[in-house]
């Protein structure tokens, strides 16, 4: 089936990727978790959310297919590195994770046609979702509950809902906006945006999800274009599919940017400006941030407030960097976003230029 991207292109088409929404309202205010109540673990202090949950809902659209049009993977199975070399290349995209000293790691080849990957790891479980139109790749802990694709999108990026529940949370946003837990936050968990080569060498032993999917699809190739190089619709000026409420051309709309947010700020570093400098800090009102660049996957991780304590990246784990001679810094838990999505979501995100 290839519904997904037909149908985004035949809505192109017919005209709602003219469509605008109005501006965020300026103030910004965090969203607290409502109860304890959820199959799934939620954030205690919440998270930021720059507009109301009803400007979130009335921006929602159809994506084209209907709810599960897009299936979740709900019994994963996976390779060993060795067997995952046969249908890899060393410059492919995947998303690796570490959980109770099990690596992982997620082809972006596959998970493009599903989204969403309902997995255990070490008795853990996790939701590794993905979005291709906004190019964020973020892992969740799901509790006793599985989550699905809904169909629909607010500022182009994945929409996805409990199954116990039926409560909707967009991918970045990460807070439910319709349903019994709208509101809530979701616990999130580290995973790294990488390429094959550079998490197979740095985790010999990961397992990877594997073509045995139990659908029919061409994972030989990516319906959006692709990033080795970019091309396609991830071209970094590419035109797109959809339209965000809130637009920033700052940086070109595809480029790759690491963002973090708390219950009170948001702050984004372009990946190739900290690739350059290794190191990045930025000051606001209400918190600072501190941006490390990881040569060894070729990510960035930010971490709350400022230190003059040294940092080495080490790899896949926790927060993929070993502190010295100070204060470690706590983890924000950052990803990388295409721009476009980061400020439609976060219009006054301090950012680094």
């Amino acid at each position: 089936m290839f519904g997904n991207r037909l149908t985004r292109r035949v809505l192109m088409k017919q005209g709602l990727a003219a469509a605008s929404w109005a501006m965020l309202a300026p103030a910004s205010t965090p969203v607290l978790a409502a109860s304890g109540r959820a199959p799934y673990p939620t954030l205690a202090a919440g998270r930021l959310v720059p507009a109301s949950l009803r400007d979130y809902e009335n921006a929602m659209m159809s994506g084209g297919p209907p709810k599960d049009g897009i299936p979740a993977i709900d019994a994963p199975q996976f390779w060993s590195a060795d067997e995952a070399d046969r249908f890899l290349d060393g410059g492919e995209v995947i998303f690796g994770l570490v959980e109770n000293g099990i690596a992982r790691a997620y082809p972006q080849r596959i998970v493009v046609w599903h989204e969403i990957v309902n997995d255990v790891i070490g008795g853990l479980g996790l939701a590794v979702t993905y979005c291709p139109l906004t190019g964020t790749a973020i892992a969740f802990e799901r509790g006793n509950t599985e989550f699905g694709v809904s169909g629909s999108l607010v500022n182009s990026n994945l929409i996805m809902y409990d199954r116990d529940t039926d409560t909707w949370f967009p991918q970045v946003l990460a807070v439910g906006i319709r349903g019994p837990h709208a509101g809530e936050a979701l616990l999130e968990r580290p995973m790294a945006w990488s390429t094959w080569r550079q998490w197979r060498d740095a985790r010999p032993d990961t397992q990877v999800l594997s073509t045995d999917t139990g659908f029919a699809r061409n994972y030989s190739r990516d319906p959006y274009g692709g990033y080795n190089p970019r091309s396609g619709y991830y071209a970094p000026d590419a035109p797109l599919l959809f339209p965000v409420m809130n637009e920033d051309d700052r940086f070109p709309p595809q480029a790759v940017v690491i963002g973090a947010r708390t219950a009170a700020a948001a702050v984004a570093f372009p990946l190739e400006t900290l690739r350059q400098a290794r190191r990045l800090e930025l000051s606001g009102p209400s918190e600072s941030f501190t941006a490390l660049y990881d040569p060894v996957l070729d990510t960035g991780h930010v971490f709350r407030g400022r230190t003059s304590a040294a940092a080495e990246a080490t790899g896949p784990g926790p927060s993929g960097v070993t502190w010295s001679g100070g204060a470690p810094l706590e983890s924000a838990n950052s990803f990388a976003a295409m721009w476009f999505a980061w400020a439609a979501f976060y219009p006054q995100s301090m950012v680094h230029a």
